[in-house]
């Protein structure tokens, strides 16, 4: 099967690293160091990706953990620059993702996101509707990794996992168990560079993204994978 769909994760690859005054102001607002502040935030994210909470009620369940009663107005400048933080771009990918759309492939976004960013981002970003399908886990319900959100993207696109390459910068959400199958043949070559449109700092491998401490974009296992 050829190529017929290449699959953006937001954060961190559509995206750029957070904004640092953003966080600058988080974690001046809440008085939390940043390892504090990072166990917090990342405690309480999945409930929010997943739309079990809105952005408001996240950041007044981190409070409380931290042991604040904020006025209603902070809840609100707090969920304000949350969003700001994520709404960073990544013009060589946004690029590229333009690039492969001129060659007739379908182009997704599938994010595990919450409501308050998700808004500004599509207040603000008008190149969110060059995409072909957007798949936001807070308005379904599910998050990466669950097999049932990529189940559910491949649906939209009306592809098969073969005829599909996922990008990511999580490991966690490189190659769910049900990707595994279509995979396998993707594994010559990184995020479409086999079919003449190599990604921006992609090399080799398959499903490529590992964090790094700089919070790089991207950054793709070496050798034949």
């Amino acid at each position: 099967m050829g190529l017929r769909a290449v699959i953006f994760d937001y954060g961190m690859v559509l995206s750029a690293p957070p904004n640092p005054e953003a966080l600058a102001r988080l974690l001046r607002m809440t008085g939390l160091d940043a390892s504090r502040f990072n166990e917090l935030y990342w405690a309480r994210r999945p409930a929010y990706d997943e739309g079990r909470l809105t952005g408001r009620e996240f950041w007044q369940q981190l409070e409380r953990d931290a042991g604040a009663a904020p006025a209603p107005e902070q809840i609100d400048e707090l969920t304000n620059w949350d969003a700001r933080m994520w709404t960073t771009e990544n013009p060589p990918m946004l690029d590229w993702q333009q690039r492969v759309k001129a060659r007739g492939i379908k182009t997704a976004i599938l994010s595990n996101m919450g409501d308050s960013v998700h808004d500004l981002l599509v207040r603000t970003h008008d190149w969110i509707a060059r995409f072909d399908v957007l798949v936001w886990s807070f308005q379904l319900g599910i998050a990466k990794p669950d097999p049932a959100i990529y189940r559910y993207t491949l649906r939209e696109l009306a592809v098969e996992p073969a005829e599909a390459f996922f990008i990511d910068d999580r490991v966690a959400n490189e190659i769910p168990s049900f990707f595994n199958s279509g995979a396998a043949a993707r594994r010559r070559d990184c995020a479409g560079a086999g079919w003449g449109i190599a990604a921006p700092g992609v090399n080799r491998g398959v499903l490529c993204g590992e964090r790094s401490t700089r919070w790089e974009a991207l950054k793709c296992r070496q050798g034949p994978g």
